[in-house]
């Protein structure tokens, strides 16, 4: 490792924490009603009287702040493995038909009337239809992919593209047959939104987050060697179609369970993992936490954008990551172009 790379290393290892920290806090604290850092601070230790500053932190900003962190750093982590899987640092999480299957099994239940209030729990029926849906589409990849010779990773993006543009033209025929308030209930979760976080919902998705940390000291090494090829992280001792397996099915519950939570969030899982690898490199030891950290930060930013530029009023996030995101890719993609 060169002396540069130890060194946009090392800042990364400040630069994201910090920034993670910073975009937290300014979450928490920066609304539709602002409230200054004694007050956040006073609301989250529970000191002092409770009154307003107390209930919007409590009840409102903190489980959204939270839900925002733990999907942003869901959807990073596993656009990076995705990435290094097919060995394409423009590979997203959606390439394996899990948005898109999330995504139909949503609009059906909205369809056909599930309430947001019923369900399961504190989940609604719309989110626990879109889950089993991804897992469903992602499984119908995987065996279509699966031989006796393995896993070929082209049948998979090829079925995955073929599930998204089948579950688009559903998406489509849907919205088609739907009344003006169904349309509008099945348009917002396409966008992807957090008006709806609650405890529940950002605890089981920090409970995913860290089964995927908790992986990656297993993963980092695999997809190091993997990026030499299949054959050669073969003849390297690599179990190929363990780790094929081991992916899928962990990108499919991070991703299934971040579009349940949250809808259908497009760009983090593209933009984050190849931002960071630029910066600090292709080793995924360094790589797949530091994406971690950095998805998480961008989806706090682009939140906290969503409810304030133009309070009272909230933009889908989905529009903000992709706002955010598309123009500073295009540039890093200008500059970086010989080197793809």
């Amino acid at each position: 490792m060169t002396i540069a790379r130890v060194k946009a290393l090392n800042l990364a290892w400040w630069v994201l924490p910090a920034g993670l920290t910073m975009s937290f806090v300014v979450a928490v604290a920066v609304g539709a009603v602002y409230l200054s850092p004694s007050q956040v601070v006073s609301a989250l230790s529970g000191q002092g009287e409770g009154g307003l500053a107390k209930d919007i932190v409590q009840a409102i900003r903190l489980p959204r702040a939270l839900l925002a962190a733990g999907v942003g750093a869901v959807l990073a982590i596993c656009g990076a493995m995705l990435q290094g899987l097919f060995r394409n640092p423009l590979a997203d999480p959606s390439l394996i038909g899990v948005t898109a299957g999330a995504s139909l099994g949503a609009c059906l239940a909205i369809l056909l009337g599930a309430e947001v209030a019923g369900g399961f729990g504190s989940l609604p029926v719309v989110s626990i239809s879109a889950f089993f849906s991804g897992l469903l589409a992602v499984t119908l990849v995987y065996r279509v992919a699966k031989s006796i010779n393995g896993t070929s990773v082209a049948t998979m993006l090829l079925m995955g593209i073929a599930v998204t543009a089948l579950s688009a033209s559903l998406i489509g025929l849907m919205e088609y047959f739907a009344d003006n308030d169904t349309l509008r209930r099945m348009s917002l979760w396409l966008m992807g939104g957090l008006d709806a976080a609650s405890y529940p919902r950002a605890f089981l998705i920090l409970a995913v987050l860290c089964g995927l940390l908790a992986s990656l000291p297993g993963f980092g090494s695999s997809l190091n060697v993997l990026l030499l090829g299949e054959s050669q992280a073969r003849h390297l001792g690599v179990d190929v179609e363990r780790v094929k397996t081991s992916l899928i099915v962990l990108v499919a519950a991070g991703v299934g369970t971040s579009v349940a939570v949250a809808g259908s969030i497009a760009f983090v899982g593209l933009v984050v993992p190849h931002i960071v690898r630029l910066w600090v490199g292709p080793d995924h030891h360094q790589l797949l936490p530091l994406s971690a950290l950095a998805g998480a930060s961008l989806l706090l930013v682009s939140d906290t954008l969503a409810r304030t530029i133009i309070a009272p009023v909230e933009i889908p996030v989905g529009l903000i990551t992709a706002l955010i995101g598309v123009p500073f890719f295009i540039s890093l993609l200008r500059k970086n172009r010989g080197s793809l």
